[in-house]
C-alpha cells in the first residue's frame, strides 16, 4: 500500500515527505512570512507613489467620467 502513495503523490505519501525533507536539508525553503518581492521592501509612500504613476491614465478616465456624468447611485447617498 505504500508503493501505491508513492506512485500518485498525493499529500501525505511518502514521496511528498521525501520531497519536503530535501527542502530542509537543502535550505531552501524560504519562511512563509519572509518577504520575496522587491514592492514589499519599498517605504509605503513609495509603493503609494509607483501605484499612482502606473495607474495615472485609469484615474484621470475614471476622474473624466466622474466629471461628466456625476457620481454613480449618487441619488440614492443619504449623507
Amino acid at each position: 500500500m505504500k508503493d501505491e502513495s508513492r506512485a500518485t503523490g498525493k499529500p501525505g505519501s511518502a514521496a511528498g515527505v521525501n520531497t519536503h525533507s530535501k527542502l530542509e536539508e537543502s535550505g531552501k525553503a524560504q519562511p512563509l512570512d519572509q518577504k520575496t518581492s522587491d514592492d514589499e521592501t519599498l517605504p509605503r509612500e513609495e509603493r503609494e507613489r509607483l501605484w499612482r504613476i502606473e495607474n495615472a491614465e485609469a484615474i484621470a478616465a475614471q476622474n473624466e467620467y466622474v466629471a461628466k456624468h456625476g457620481l454613480p447611485f449618487a441619488k440614492y447617498r443619504q449623507f
